[in-house]
């Protein structure tokens, strides 16, 4: 289906986004640390959540055509933990539907071979059953996910793959911003930051939880959820997630706009993969698992 309007060369919307964005996190940083380093956390955890959600725009080629201002726009590395060349062509990568859930092609699956699972330590099985909760993946996710980017990047690196040392130097470089204004401006603790952006990461895994399930048919492996509220906002929409599997180029403004033309497309298109808003998602799994750790239908 086409995109009518076309996307334009320069999105305002989320250019405006973007300066949103960055002013949340000079004052979360900055000045509310002055009046409450709690309330500065959260309200930076949010922020530090919200630029990888722009982030995720600037990959998909927004918003402007020129992939290198794009990237400039999300240089600074406010969350610390995951390079953006790394989270860009990590992500990339998972853009085929084909291979979504699969335990090895698919480099955001959070399903295991179960060859690999029946060999696995006892307490790393239940490290994972801890993670396949809602609570868990907030909790855990992000430590898992670092390990699991760090020992894949070290064999990528042996193995002389592209852009992976680069990505981990630029993001070091775009670390240094971060750690200037911290040291010269803030009068918040580096540990507190740290932690906020540990859990922003944390927030993002409450979107990624049940983005995709194990299906025969790989159009029904991604998920609808039409909450129009905070959550979606800090996702930029991309809980209408078939919905960017099909338009991948699509902004993110648009999502919304494209599902109610059709919704039935998707719904039908994803074998009804679906969930009216995040706090079914929330009383449903916060603390109970919605899959098993070993993918349910994989034949090695």
């Amino acid at each position: 289906m086409a995109l009518k309007p076309p996307v334009p060369t320069i999105e305002p919307i989320t250019i405006g986004m973007l300066g949103l964005c960055y002013s949340g996190l000079v004052i979360s940083a900055v000045w509310l640390p002055e009046i409450s380093v709690a309330l500065a956390f959260v309200v930076l955890t949010f922020f530090i959540a919200l630029h990888s959600s722009l982030q995720h725009e600037i990959l998909h080629g927004h918003p402007t055509r020129i992939a290198m201002l794009n990237e400039l726009l999300v240089f600074p590395a406010v969350g610390l933990l995951v390079p953006y060349g790394r989270f860009r062509d990590l992500h990339l990568a998972h853009h085929h539907d084909e291979i979504l859930t699969d335990p090895y092609d698919d480099p955001e699956s959070n399903f295991q071979d179960p060859a690999v699972w029946a060999h696995m330590p006892v307490w790393l099985r239940a490290l994972y059953r801890v993670n396949n909760t809602l609570l868990g993946r907030i909790v855990l996710g992000p430590g898992l996910s670092m390990v699991a980017l760090v020992r894949g990047d070290i064999n990528a690196f042996k193995n002389n793959e592209a852009g992976v040392l680069s990505a981990w130097l630029l993001h070091g470089l775009g670390i240094i911003p971060v750690i200037w204004v911290l040291i010269n401006y803030s009068a918040m603790p580096f540990w507190v930051y740290f932690l906020a952006g540990y859990f922003g990461f944390g927030l993002l895994k409450i979107r990624t939880y049940l983005e995709h399930r194990a299906s025969e048919n790989p159009k029904g492996r991604t998920v609808i959820i039409t909450d129009r509220g905070l959550l979606a906002l800090l996702f930029l929409n991309n809980n209408f997630h078939a919905v960017h599997h099909s338009h991948p180029g699509a902004p993110w403004y648009r999502m919304r706009t494209l599902y109610d033309a059709d919704p039935e497309r998707y719904l039908q298109g994803n074998d009804g993969y679906f969930y009216p808003n995040y706090w079914q998602v929330f009383r449903k799994y916060f603390v109970r698992a919605k899959d098993p750790v070993p993918h349910p239908l994989w034949k090695s």
